[in-house]
Protein backbone atom coordinates (compact mmCIF):
# COMPACT_ATOMS: atom_id res chain seq x y z
CA UNK A 1 0.00 0.00 0.00
CA UNK A 2 0.92 3.42 -0.55
CA UNK A 3 0.65 6.24 1.76
CA UNK A 4 -0.96 9.49 -0.04
CA UNK A 5 0.47 13.06 0.07
CA UNK A 6 -2.02 14.75 2.64
CA UNK A 7 -2.38 17.64 4.86
CA UNK A 8 -4.55 18.84 7.50
CA UNK A 9 -5.99 21.95 8.60
CA UNK A 10 -9.50 22.85 10.90
CA UNK A 11 -12.25 25.26 11.74
CA UNK A 12 -13.55 25.75 15.31
CA UNK A 13 -15.97 23.39 14.17
CA UNK A 14 -14.08 20.33 11.74
CA UNK A 15 -10.78 18.90 10.66
CA UNK A 16 -10.60 19.00 7.21
CA UNK A 17 -7.77 16.12 5.93
CA UNK A 18 -6.61 16.92 2.03
CA UNK A 19 -5.48 13.62 0.56
CA UNK A 20 -3.77 13.92 -3.02
CA UNK A 21 -4.43 10.35 -4.55
CA UNK A 22 -5.20 10.73 -8.17
CA UNK A 23 -6.18 8.63 -11.03
CA UNK A 24 -8.70 6.77 -8.57
CA UNK A 25 -12.34 5.87 -8.64
CA UNK A 26 -14.32 7.75 -6.21
CA UNK A 27 -16.74 4.71 -5.43
CA UNK A 28 -13.78 2.79 -4.16
CA UNK A 29 -12.95 5.23 -1.37
CA UNK A 30 -13.33 3.31 2.04
CA UNK A 31 -13.81 5.62 4.81
CA UNK A 32 -13.63 4.79 9.12
CA UNK A 33 -13.68 7.17 11.52
CA UNK A 34 -13.24 5.62 15.41
CA UNK A 35 -12.70 8.47 18.32
CA UNK A 36 -9.55 9.48 17.33
CA UNK A 37 -8.68 7.51 14.44
CA UNK A 38 -9.16 8.18 10.70
CA UNK A 39 -8.53 5.34 8.32
CA UNK A 40 -9.21 6.12 4.49
CA UNK A 41 -8.36 3.42 2.07
CA UNK A 42 -8.65 3.46 -2.29
CA UNK A 43 -6.89 1.49 -4.04
CA UNK A 44 -3.64 1.75 -3.68
CA UNK A 45 -3.44 4.37 -0.82
CA UNK A 46 -3.86 3.53 2.50
CA UNK A 47 -4.04 5.99 4.73
CA UNK A 48 -4.35 6.30 8.75
CA UNK A 49 -3.82 9.25 10.78
CA UNK A 50 -4.37 9.35 14.94
CA UNK A 51 -6.23 12.91 15.60
CA UNK A 52 -5.39 14.07 19.34
CA UNK A 53 -9.13 14.68 20.07
CA UNK A 54 -11.92 12.51 18.79
CA UNK A 55 -13.63 13.25 15.97
CA UNK A 56 -17.51 12.26 14.61
CA UNK A 57 -18.57 10.99 11.41
CA UNK A 58 -22.20 12.72 11.56
CA UNK A 59 -24.65 14.68 9.18
CA UNK A 60 -22.19 17.58 8.71
CA UNK A 61 -19.16 15.38 7.69
CA UNK A 62 -18.33 15.18 4.33
CA UNK A 63 -15.86 13.72 1.56
CA UNK A 64 -15.64 14.74 -1.73
CA UNK A 65 -12.97 13.73 -4.54
CA UNK A 66 -12.26 16.00 -7.22
CA UNK A 67 -10.98 14.56 -10.40
CA UNK A 68 -9.12 17.40 -11.82
CA UNK A 69 -6.94 18.05 -9.24
CA UNK A 70 -6.81 14.26 -7.41
CA UNK A 71 -7.03 15.76 -3.89
CA UNK A 72 -9.88 13.67 -1.76
CA UNK A 73 -11.02 16.22 0.89
CA UNK A 74 -12.56 14.72 4.21
CA UNK A 75 -14.17 16.93 6.57
CA UNK A 76 -14.96 15.37 10.03
CA UNK A 77 -16.74 16.95 13.33
CA UNK A 78 -14.45 17.66 15.99
CA UNK A 79 -16.39 15.82 19.06
CA UNK A 80 -16.07 18.59 20.93
CA UNK A 81 -16.67 21.89 19.22
CA UNK A 82 -13.94 25.03 19.70
CA UNK A 83 -11.54 22.49 20.92
CA UNK A 84 -7.91 23.23 19.28
CA UNK A 85 -5.98 20.06 17.55
CA UNK A 86 -2.16 20.81 17.96
CA UNK A 87 0.15 20.08 15.93
CA UNK A 88 -1.43 19.32 12.45
CA UNK A 89 1.03 19.61 10.26
CA UNK A 90 3.75 17.10 12.15
CA UNK A 91 2.97 14.39 9.77
CA UNK A 92 4.69 11.56 11.19
CA UNK A 93 2.95 12.46 14.68
CA UNK A 94 -0.09 12.05 12.66
CA UNK A 95 0.75 8.68 11.53
CA UNK A 96 2.44 7.31 14.65
CA UNK A 97 -0.21 4.14 15.92
CA UNK A 98 -2.63 5.18 18.87
CA UNK A 99 -1.48 4.91 21.62
CA UNK A 100 -3.03 2.18 24.00
CA UNK A 101 -3.42 2.70 27.44
CA UNK A 102 -2.15 0.07 29.77
CA UNK A 103 -4.66 -0.78 32.69
CA UNK A 104 -2.81 -0.01 36.18
CA UNK A 105 -4.89 -1.84 38.44
CA UNK A 106 -4.75 -5.55 38.79
CA UNK A 107 -5.92 -7.74 36.18
CA UNK A 108 -7.07 -10.52 38.94
CA UNK A 109 -9.53 -9.96 42.03
CA UNK A 110 -9.64 -12.40 44.54
CA UNK A 111 -13.31 -13.11 45.59
CA UNK A 112 -12.97 -15.30 47.89
CA UNK A 113 -10.79 -17.81 49.69
CA UNK A 114 -11.05 -21.30 51.77
CA UNK A 115 -9.60 -21.74 54.68
CA UNK A 116 -7.49 -24.82 55.06
CA UNK A 117 -8.48 -27.91 57.16
CA UNK A 118 -5.14 -27.86 59.31
CA UNK A 119 -5.11 -26.17 62.61
CA UNK A 120 -2.79 -23.37 62.48
CA UNK A 121 0.27 -25.19 64.50
CA UNK A 122 -0.11 -28.28 62.18
CA UNK A 123 0.96 -26.19 59.22
CA UNK A 124 3.36 -23.68 61.04
CA UNK A 125 5.01 -27.07 61.40
CA UNK A 126 4.77 -28.17 58.15
CA UNK A 127 5.83 -24.99 56.81
CA UNK A 128 9.15 -25.41 58.91
CA UNK A 129 10.07 -28.84 57.71
CA UNK A 130 9.67 -27.82 54.20
CA UNK A 131 11.82 -24.45 53.83
CA UNK A 132 14.85 -24.38 51.69
CA UNK A 133 18.34 -24.05 53.12
CA UNK A 134 18.59 -20.78 51.78
CA UNK A 135 14.95 -19.51 53.63
CA UNK A 136 16.54 -21.63 57.02
CA UNK A 137 19.63 -18.82 56.47
CA UNK A 138 17.53 -16.27 56.50
CA UNK A 139 16.12 -16.49 59.50
CA UNK A 140 19.30 -17.52 61.12
CA UNK A 141 20.47 -14.20 60.10
CA UNK A 142 16.99 -12.61 61.41
CA UNK A 143 17.66 -14.07 65.10
CA UNK A 144 21.49 -12.73 64.58
CA UNK A 145 20.56 -9.60 63.47
CA UNK A 146 20.76 -9.50 59.84
CA UNK A 147 24.53 -10.84 59.54
CA UNK A 148 24.60 -12.66 56.35
CA UNK A 149 28.16 -14.98 55.75
CA UNK A 150 29.53 -13.10 53.21
CA UNK A 151 32.69 -13.54 50.50
CA UNK A 152 34.15 -11.34 47.90
CA UNK A 153 32.49 -12.21 44.66
CA UNK A 154 34.90 -12.10 41.75
CA UNK A 155 34.49 -9.68 38.52
CA UNK A 156 33.34 -11.23 35.43
CA UNK A 157 32.32 -9.16 32.40
CA UNK A 158 28.54 -9.89 31.19
CA UNK A 159 27.76 -12.75 29.84
CA UNK A 160 27.51 -12.35 26.00
CA UNK A 161 25.21 -14.53 24.60
CA UNK A 162 25.05 -13.79 20.69
CA UNK A 163 28.67 -12.56 18.77
CA UNK A 164 25.86 -9.76 16.97
CA UNK A 165 26.44 -6.33 18.47
CA UNK A 166 23.83 -3.60 18.19
CA UNK A 167 24.00 0.13 17.36
CA UNK A 168 22.07 3.11 16.21
CA UNK A 169 18.71 4.22 17.48
CA UNK A 170 17.68 2.79 20.09
CA UNK A 171 19.98 -0.25 19.14
CA UNK A 172 18.13 -1.60 17.28
CA UNK A 173 20.42 -2.13 14.07
CA UNK A 174 23.04 -4.65 12.99
CA UNK A 175 25.09 -5.78 10.35
CA UNK A 176 25.29 -2.54 8.18
CA UNK A 177 29.42 -2.47 9.00
CA UNK A 178 30.06 -6.01 8.07
CA UNK A 179 31.63 -4.98 4.94
CA UNK A 180 32.98 -1.89 6.51
CA UNK A 181 36.79 -2.33 5.23
CA UNK A 182 35.67 -2.74 1.09
CA UNK A 183 34.20 0.78 1.87
CA UNK A 184 35.81 4.26 1.23
CA UNK A 185 34.27 5.22 5.01
CA UNK A 186 36.88 7.41 6.58
CA UNK A 187 34.68 8.36 9.37
CA UNK A 188 34.46 4.81 10.77
CA UNK A 189 36.98 4.72 13.63
CA UNK A 190 36.47 0.92 14.71
CA UNK A 191 37.92 -0.65 11.74
CA UNK A 192 37.06 -3.98 10.37
CA UNK A 193 35.84 -4.87 13.92
CA UNK A 194 32.78 -2.10 13.91
CA UNK A 195 30.24 -5.51 14.10
CA UNK A 196 31.92 -7.29 17.17
CA UNK A 197 33.55 -4.23 19.40
CA UNK A 198 31.61 -3.81 22.64
CA UNK A 199 30.39 -0.43 23.87
CA UNK A 200 32.84 -0.08 26.12
CA UNK A 201 35.40 -0.61 23.65
CA UNK A 202 33.65 1.76 21.17
CA UNK A 203 34.42 4.53 23.35
CA UNK A 204 37.70 3.09 24.16
CA UNK A 205 39.23 3.56 20.72
CA UNK A 206 37.28 6.91 20.31
CA UNK A 207 39.08 8.55 22.85
CA UNK A 208 42.48 7.23 21.44
CA UNK A 209 41.38 8.56 18.07
CA UNK A 210 40.29 11.95 19.76
CA UNK A 211 43.97 12.19 21.19
CA UNK A 212 45.66 10.82 17.53
CA UNK A 213 44.26 13.49 15.75
CA UNK A 214 44.33 16.49 18.45
CA UNK A 215 46.94 18.91 17.15
CA UNK A 216 48.53 21.12 18.80
CA UNK A 217 50.31 23.54 15.92
CA UNK A 218 47.02 23.23 13.83
CA UNK A 219 45.03 24.45 16.75
CA UNK A 220 47.30 27.19 17.89
CA UNK A 221 47.64 28.25 13.89
CA UNK A 222 43.82 29.27 13.77
CA UNK A 223 44.22 30.58 17.22
CA UNK A 224 46.72 33.11 16.54
CA UNK A 225 45.47 33.81 12.59
CA UNK A 226 41.37 33.95 13.67
CA UNK A 227 41.19 36.53 10.93
CA UNK A 228 38.60 33.82 8.52
CA UNK A 229 37.26 31.84 11.66
CA UNK A 230 35.74 35.69 12.92
CA UNK A 231 34.25 36.94 10.23
CA UNK A 232 32.25 32.87 10.81
CA UNK A 233 31.73 33.89 14.32
CA UNK A 234 30.13 36.76 12.97
CA UNK A 235 27.68 34.74 10.65
CA UNK A 236 23.87 34.61 11.33
CA UNK A 237 22.15 31.91 10.30
CA UNK A 238 18.98 33.31 8.46
CA UNK A 239 17.12 30.44 9.07
CA UNK A 240 16.67 31.20 13.01
CA UNK A 241 15.88 34.90 12.04
CA UNK A 242 11.71 33.38 11.25
CA UNK A 243 9.36 33.84 13.77
CA UNK A 244 7.93 30.67 12.74
CA UNK A 245 8.54 27.74 11.54
CA UNK A 246 6.59 25.94 8.80
CA UNK A 247 8.01 22.89 7.05
CA UNK A 248 7.44 23.12 3.41
CA UNK A 249 5.80 20.37 1.03
CA UNK A 250 8.67 19.01 -0.06
CA UNK A 251 9.74 18.56 3.58
CA UNK A 252 6.65 16.80 4.44
CA UNK A 253 6.85 14.83 1.61
CA UNK A 254 10.28 13.38 2.79
CA UNK A 255 8.83 12.66 6.20
CA UNK A 256 6.34 10.90 4.53
CA UNK A 257 8.63 8.83 2.39
CA UNK A 258 10.44 7.54 5.91
CA UNK A 259 9.30 4.34 7.56
CA UNK A 260 6.50 4.57 10.48
CA UNK A 261 7.75 2.69 13.40
CA UNK A 262 6.62 2.78 16.83
CA UNK A 263 9.38 3.18 19.61
CA UNK A 264 8.62 1.65 23.55
CA UNK A 265 12.22 3.40 25.02
CA UNK A 266 12.49 2.94 28.15
CA UNK A 267 12.91 6.13 29.98
CA UNK A 268 16.19 5.79 30.52
CA UNK A 269 16.74 5.72 26.79
CA UNK A 270 14.04 8.27 25.98
CA UNK A 271 16.23 10.61 27.97
CA UNK A 272 19.69 9.57 26.08
CA UNK A 273 18.26 10.24 23.03
CA UNK A 274 17.69 13.75 23.81
CA UNK A 275 21.28 13.81 25.16
CA UNK A 276 22.27 12.38 21.26
CA UNK A 277 20.53 14.64 19.56
CA UNK A 278 22.41 17.76 21.16
CA UNK A 279 25.27 15.95 19.19
CA UNK A 280 23.72 15.98 16.09
CA UNK A 281 22.74 19.17 15.77
CA UNK A 282 26.26 20.59 17.42
CA UNK A 283 27.72 18.79 14.22
CA UNK A 284 25.20 20.06 11.60
CA UNK A 285 25.56 24.11 13.31
CA UNK A 286 29.04 23.98 12.90
CA UNK A 287 28.49 22.94 9.09
CA UNK A 288 25.91 24.84 8.51
CA UNK A 289 28.48 28.30 10.13
CA UNK A 290 31.42 26.83 8.50
CA UNK A 291 30.15 26.58 5.02
CA UNK A 292 27.40 29.44 5.47
CA UNK A 293 24.43 27.55 5.05
CA UNK A 294 25.99 26.48 1.71
CA UNK A 295 27.34 22.38 1.97
CA UNK A 296 30.30 21.47 0.15
CA UNK A 297 31.16 18.13 -0.81
CA UNK A 298 33.26 18.07 2.29
CA UNK A 299 30.22 18.26 4.37
CA UNK A 300 29.62 14.86 4.76
CA UNK A 301 32.75 14.09 6.00
CA UNK A 302 32.04 16.82 8.59
CA UNK A 303 29.19 16.19 10.06
CA UNK A 304 30.24 12.43 10.46
CA UNK A 305 33.26 13.25 11.92
CA UNK A 306 32.15 15.08 14.64
CA UNK A 307 29.09 13.12 16.11
CA UNK A 308 30.53 9.92 18.06
CA UNK A 309 27.39 7.91 17.45
CA UNK A 310 28.65 7.80 14.43
CA UNK A 311 32.34 7.75 13.67
CA UNK A 312 32.65 5.20 16.76
CA UNK A 313 29.05 4.09 16.99
CA UNK A 314 29.22 5.43 21.07
CA UNK A 315 25.97 7.91 21.83
CA UNK A 316 25.74 9.22 25.29
CA UNK A 317 25.58 9.22 28.02
CA UNK A 318 29.97 9.98 28.62
CA UNK A 319 31.91 9.98 30.99
CA UNK A 320 31.37 12.46 33.79
CA UNK A 321 33.14 15.79 33.77
CA UNK A 322 34.60 17.47 36.12
CA UNK A 323 33.73 21.12 37.77
CA UNK A 324 30.92 21.74 35.79
CA UNK A 325 28.74 24.49 36.92
CA UNK A 326 25.34 23.30 38.48
CA UNK A 327 24.18 26.82 38.10
CA UNK A 328 20.21 25.42 37.12
CA UNK A 329 19.00 22.66 39.52
CA UNK A 330 16.19 20.49 37.67
CA UNK A 331 14.18 17.63 37.57
CA UNK A 332 15.35 16.90 34.11
CA UNK A 333 18.83 17.69 32.97
CA UNK A 334 21.89 19.16 34.69
CA UNK A 335 24.41 21.29 32.99
CA UNK A 336 26.35 18.35 33.98
CA UNK A 337 24.55 15.85 31.93
CA UNK A 338 24.79 18.66 29.05
CA UNK A 339 28.05 19.36 29.49
CA UNK A 340 28.77 15.60 29.45
CA UNK A 341 27.42 14.76 26.53
CA UNK A 342 28.54 18.42 24.38
CA UNK A 343 32.27 17.36 25.36
CA UNK A 344 33.09 14.64 22.91
CA UNK A 345 31.58 17.39 20.16
CA UNK A 346 33.81 20.47 21.34
CA UNK A 347 36.74 17.62 21.78
CA UNK A 348 35.93 16.62 18.05
CA UNK A 349 35.88 20.30 16.70
CA UNK A 350 39.29 20.60 17.59
CA UNK A 351 40.85 18.07 16.67
CA UNK A 352 39.05 16.62 12.94
CA UNK A 353 37.95 19.57 11.04
CA UNK A 354 39.52 22.58 8.97
CA UNK A 355 38.82 25.70 11.24
CA UNK A 356 39.31 24.45 14.74
CA UNK A 357 38.44 26.96 17.23
CA UNK A 358 37.57 27.15 20.69
CA UNK A 359 34.77 29.79 19.72
CA UNK A 360 33.60 28.45 16.99
CA UNK A 361 32.53 25.30 19.39
CA UNK A 362 30.55 27.89 21.78
CA UNK A 363 29.20 29.35 18.84
CA UNK A 364 27.90 26.09 17.98
CA UNK A 365 26.54 25.38 21.22
CA UNK A 366 24.66 28.91 20.86
CA UNK A 367 22.90 27.46 17.65
CA UNK A 368 21.89 24.23 19.10
CA UNK A 369 20.10 26.40 21.30
CA UNK A 370 18.70 28.81 19.00
CA UNK A 371 17.12 25.56 17.47
CA UNK A 372 15.93 23.69 20.27
CA UNK A 373 14.11 27.21 21.27
CA UNK A 374 12.00 26.78 17.92
CA UNK A 375 10.94 23.64 18.86
CA UNK A 376 10.46 20.53 17.23
CA UNK A 377 9.90 21.90 13.80
CA UNK A 378 12.99 24.02 13.22
CA UNK A 379 14.25 20.65 14.75
CA UNK A 380 13.22 18.52 12.61
CA UNK A 381 14.33 20.66 9.15
CA UNK A 382 17.70 20.75 10.46
CA UNK A 383 18.07 16.76 11.00
CA UNK A 384 16.04 17.01 7.25
CA UNK A 385 18.86 18.87 5.75
CA UNK A 386 21.63 16.67 7.27
CA UNK A 387 19.36 13.60 6.32
CA UNK A 388 19.69 15.55 2.56
CA UNK A 389 23.63 16.06 2.70
CA UNK A 390 24.10 12.21 3.59
CA UNK A 391 21.30 10.55 1.40
CA UNK A 392 24.08 12.14 -1.25
CA UNK A 393 26.83 10.09 -0.30
CA UNK A 394 27.46 6.63 -1.76
CA UNK A 395 28.90 6.14 1.71
CA UNK A 396 27.54 7.83 4.74
CA UNK A 397 24.14 7.67 3.67
CA UNK A 398 24.32 4.62 5.79
CA UNK A 399 24.38 6.94 9.38
CA UNK A 400 20.36 7.83 7.81
CA UNK A 401 19.51 4.48 8.04
CA UNK A 402 20.46 3.74 11.28
CA UNK A 403 20.37 7.41 13.13
CA UNK A 404 18.93 10.33 11.36
CA UNK A 405 15.71 8.58 9.66
CA UNK A 406 14.74 7.29 13.10
CA UNK A 407 15.47 10.76 14.91
CA UNK A 408 13.36 12.32 12.23
CA UNK A 409 10.24 10.21 13.05
CA UNK A 410 10.43 10.36 16.96
CA UNK A 411 10.95 14.53 17.09
CA UNK A 412 7.67 14.60 15.62
CA UNK A 413 5.87 11.51 17.03
CA UNK A 414 7.26 11.09 20.39
CA UNK A 415 9.53 14.41 21.70
CA UNK A 416 8.41 16.91 24.27
CA UNK A 417 8.10 20.37 23.14
CA UNK A 418 8.46 21.41 27.12
CA UNK A 419 11.70 19.02 27.58
CA UNK A 420 13.31 20.56 24.34
CA UNK A 421 12.64 24.05 25.50
CA UNK A 422 13.52 23.42 28.99
CA UNK A 423 17.00 21.97 27.24
CA UNK A 424 17.12 25.04 25.21
CA UNK A 425 17.11 27.48 28.04
CA UNK A 426 20.18 25.63 30.08
CA UNK A 427 21.97 25.50 26.69
CA UNK A 428 22.27 29.09 26.08
CA UNK A 429 23.72 29.63 29.91
CA UNK A 430 25.54 26.84 30.49
CA UNK A 431 29.40 27.17 30.72
CA UNK A 432 31.72 24.60 29.13
CA UNK A 433 35.59 25.94 29.81
CA UNK A 434 38.54 24.91 28.12
CA UNK A 435 39.89 23.08 31.00
CA UNK A 436 37.24 20.51 30.67
CA UNK A 437 38.64 19.54 27.23
CA UNK A 438 41.81 18.15 28.96
CA UNK A 439 44.26 19.01 25.98
CA UNK A 440 45.86 22.28 28.28
CA UNK A 441 44.37 24.98 25.74
CA UNK A 442 44.88 27.62 28.39
CA UNK A 443 48.32 27.15 28.56
CA UNK A 444 49.36 26.91 24.91
CA UNK A 445 47.31 30.02 24.36
CA UNK A 446 48.79 32.06 26.84
CA UNK A 447 52.55 30.64 25.99
CA UNK A 448 51.31 31.95 22.57
CA UNK A 449 50.53 35.66 23.75
CA UNK A 450 53.83 36.13 26.04
CA UNK A 451 55.89 34.94 22.80
CA UNK A 452 53.70 37.34 20.80
CA UNK A 453 54.25 40.18 23.10
CA UNK A 454 57.99 39.42 23.59
CA UNK A 455 58.38 39.43 19.91
CA UNK A 456 56.23 42.89 19.71
CA UNK A 457 58.84 44.13 22.34
CA UNK A 458 61.99 42.91 20.55
CA UNK A 459 61.04 44.51 17.60
CA UNK A 460 59.90 47.75 19.66
CA UNK A 461 63.47 47.94 20.89
CA UNK A 462 64.98 47.10 17.52
CA UNK A 463 63.08 50.02 16.17
CA UNK A 464 64.30 52.71 18.40
CA UNK A 465 67.91 51.69 18.06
Amino acid sequence: MITPRFHCTQTLEAVVVSIYCPSVRASDVEINVDETLLTVHINPYFLRINFPHSVLEDDQSSATYDPSSGYLTVTLTKEVKGQEFPDLDLLAKLLAPRHVEVPKQPAIEVIGSEASSQSELEELVDLTDAISLEQREILEAAENDWQFPQTIAESSSPLQLSTKRYYGFLNMYTGYFTHVVHAENDVNELGSEAESCLPEERRAKRLQHEEKKWDEEHYMADYMDDEYIQELLAWEDPGLKDAECILTESENMTMLNLPRKEYLPTELQQRNLYLTLLTLLFASAYDRRTTQHDPTPESAWTICSLIPAFSALDPPPYLSSENVPLSIPTPGFTDHDLASALMPSYRRSLAFPLYRSFAMADACRNDVAAVLAKGRRMVTRYLLEMKHVLDHHEVYYVYNKIWVDDFCVWIQASASDEIILDIAQQLKVLAITKSMIGWNIENLEDAALVDTTSSDSDSDDESSE
